[in-house]
């Protein structure tokens, strides 16, 4: 692995921090299966020992309720219309922006995906990024990929409410891309871009207009590279409007050089995950299948006194990568070495975040 991802390892990587070392929780619990399961009926009792008769006909027996569907796992917390619009903002300008509900819930953990901590403790993922460029693509993503598989859209997509809401229904974790001036990205539709050379109260201005785009969303994805992320005074009251209104966020950066956002989101505590893993690599052996088959290699080595790892990786929306990370999940094996899991098994809180998520303290149930 990279060295970005040597770095995932230990105390540094609380691991997803709606389970916050509370995965010894039951399944049922983490899923958010409260109360007792429903019993089914007594048949015996159902049953009546003698036929009821009018007249000479006998009536048919009573009918044996049916046994209840199994509970489905919740993947996503449910809140109440009042919880949920409360952390909603509307300002004098129509912008409905997320923020932290006075009780102290997170947008960032309130819409992350549930997983089931049961399986291998050592996890690996999948973020699909600039979704929305074209819809076709966008639609494959969420009809046809994993629920496991988070995506991240680009804040101009079209209808990106009915989107973000879709991707939900089908189970994907959702981010947006933060738009940055990239000379090598997508172009971003109705969105003007962050840029390194605007004013900060200019870019702020756009930072909300991103955000106001869509709801339920858990935080942004910054490329590294961006002129943006290399200019701290740029990227310093982004990520502080982020924080601040409890958006977590994800740095792609594949170079060793992270100090300047990692420090800033421990800082303003925030969520935060980082890769350097790019799956679609094409010089790569094997391709995304051979990168993927990697990672969950590097992820289930077992050494003593060494924490699980954990690790993900992107990819771009192709069909190419599509094909290829449907056919990688065909034939994964039965029990493997590595937990697939949604990007929110991969964040850290550390400090000052762990300080604000105490203050809802169900924040800190999985």
């Amino acid at each position: 692995m990279a060295a970005g991802t040597g770095q995932r390892r230990g105390g540094l990587i609380a691991a997803y921090l709606l389970v916050l070392g509370l995965i010894a929780a039951s399944a049922a619990f983490v899923f958010g299966v409260e109360g007792e399961t429903p019993r089914v009926a007594d048949r015996a009792a159902a049953m009546p020992a003698t036929p009821v008769t009018t007249g000479s006909l006998a009536l048919p027996p009573k009918a044996i309720p049916p046994e209840p569907a199994p509970l489905k796992p919740a993947l996503f917390r449910g809140f109440a219309p009042a919880e949920r619009s409360a952390m909603i903002e509307v300002t004098e300008e129509g912008q409905r922006l997320p923020r932290v509900s006075p009780s102290g819930w997170m947008p960032w953990i309130a819409y992350a995906r549930r997983f089931d901590p049961a399986g291998p403790p050592a996890r690996v993922g999948v973020l699909m990024i600039n979704l929305g460029a074209s819809e076709a693509l966008m639609k494959r993503a969420i009809d046809e990929l994993p629920g496991e598989v988070s995506l991240a859209f680009l804040a101009g997509t079209p209808d990106l409410p009915r989107r973000l809401r879709e991707a939900r229904e089908h189970g994907h974790e959702a981010y947006l891309m933060l738009p940055v001036e990239d000379p090598n990205g997508p172009a971003e539709r109705g969105i003007r871009p962050i840029q390194a050379s605007a004013e900060p109260v200019e870019n702020l201005r756009r930072l909300r207009a991103a955000m106001a785009r869509g709801e339920g969303y858990v935080g942004f994805v910054i490329a590294s590279a961006s002129p943006v992320s290399q200019s701290e005074s740029a990227v310093r009251p982004l990520l502080k409007e982020i924080a601040e209104r409890g958006l977590a966020l994800i740095e792609i950066n594949p170079t060793p050089a992270t100090a300047a956002v990692h420090r800033l989101t421990m800082e303003l505590g925030t969520g935060y995950a980082r890769t350097a893993d790019v799956l679609d690599y094409k010089l790569a052996d094997g391709g995304i299948a051979g990168n993927l088959d990697r990672l969950v290699a590097w992820a289930g080595e077992i050494a003593p006194e060494q924490p699980p790892r954990h690790g993900f990786g992107v990819m771009q929306a192709n069909d190419e990568a599509i094909d290829a990370l449907l056919a990688w999940f065909r034939r994964r094996p039965e029990r493997p070495a590595a937990s697939f899991v949604p990007i929110i098994g991969h964040f850290e809180c550390r400090d000052a975040c762990m300080v604000r998520a105490r203050v809802q303290p169900a924040q800190l149930r999985p």
